[in-house]
């Protein structure tokens, strides 16, 4: 239990390596928000947490909006009391290059990836701030160091919640919060499975993303879940402003597939 008495709130939590981590954390002994935009699949994760034995709340929001947020952290008061672990998981990811992204999609990605994690922080930091502890962890990529083709927009707003890790880092460090963000590579996900999907020859191209990483192979779920833990508890009492890479070793080798 090595997340006991802690308060969570994972963002993006309905699927994929979201719906792990609030599962892990529920594991570990957090009370966990579970936050996506629909009620009844955040309410299946609740489900699946609660009859293992672990304590959950529902929060279909959409959290770009800062009153919806607030809300959201409210319901956590109440139920659970302060929110002292955040994770700002929800991405979308719009397949294109510069030219070819709609501006509609840009928008809409630069809401969910950087102004929903900008806002979920800020809606929470105040009480962290008041119980004089919180961790606050960013899903980055390695797509926002090194880059995919064809996923600007989603690129970008990786590189800039790792940057964002970094100067909240400084900004609450000698405050009692501690920030971080994860980079990883490419993970056995409904996100790959929906880029695979939307491509024209799908399967060498999953070959090839397991071929990229030294190790192999492709991640999966929980190897993500598990950094997520660490840096949520106690164990990580003296990290701050680091972007962990979780990536089988892709961002030393620094090849990509192409189509």
């Amino acid at each position: 239990m090595r997340l006991a008495g802690k308060v969570a709130l994972v963002t993006g939590a309905a699927r994929g390596i979201g719906r792990g981590i609030a599962m892990r954390f529920a594991a570990e002994g957090a009370k966990v928000g579970v936050v996506d935009l629909y009620d009844a699949a955040c309410q299946a994760v609740v489900d699946e947490i609660t009859a293992a034995g672990g304590e959950a709340l529902a929060l279909g929001v959409d959290i770009s909006d800062e009153a919806k947020a607030m809300w959201a952290v409210e319901q956590m008061q109440q139920h659970f009391g302060t929110v002292t672990v955040l994770v700002n998981n929800a991405a979308v990811m719009p397949a294109g290059s510069v030219h070819e992204t709609a501006m509609a999609d840009f928008d809409r990605c630069m809401a969910v990836n950087l102004r929903g994690a900008f806002v979920m922080s800020k809606a929470v930091i105040p009480g962290m701030l008041a119980v004089g502890t919180g961790s606050i962890i960013h899903m980055s990529s390695v797509t926002g160091t090194l880059g995919l083709p064809g996923l600007a927009a989603y690129s970008m707003t990786k590189a800039g919640l790792a940057g964002l890790a970094r100067a909240m880092s400084t900004d609450y460090a000698r405050r009692g919060i501690r920030v971080n963000s994860v980079a990883p590579g490419t993970i056995d996900s409904p996100m790959l499975h929906d880029f695979l999907a939307a491509q024209q020859d799908p399967e060498p191209l999953r070959q090839q993303f397991d071929d990229m990483h030294p190790i192999g192979r492709v991640g999966q779920i929980d190897e993500v879940a598990s950094v997520f833990v660490f840096l949520a508890s106690d164990e990580a009492s003296f990290v701050t402003g680091a972007n962990y890479s979780v990536d089988g070793g892709l961002s030393v080798k620094g090849e990509q597939p192409q189509d």
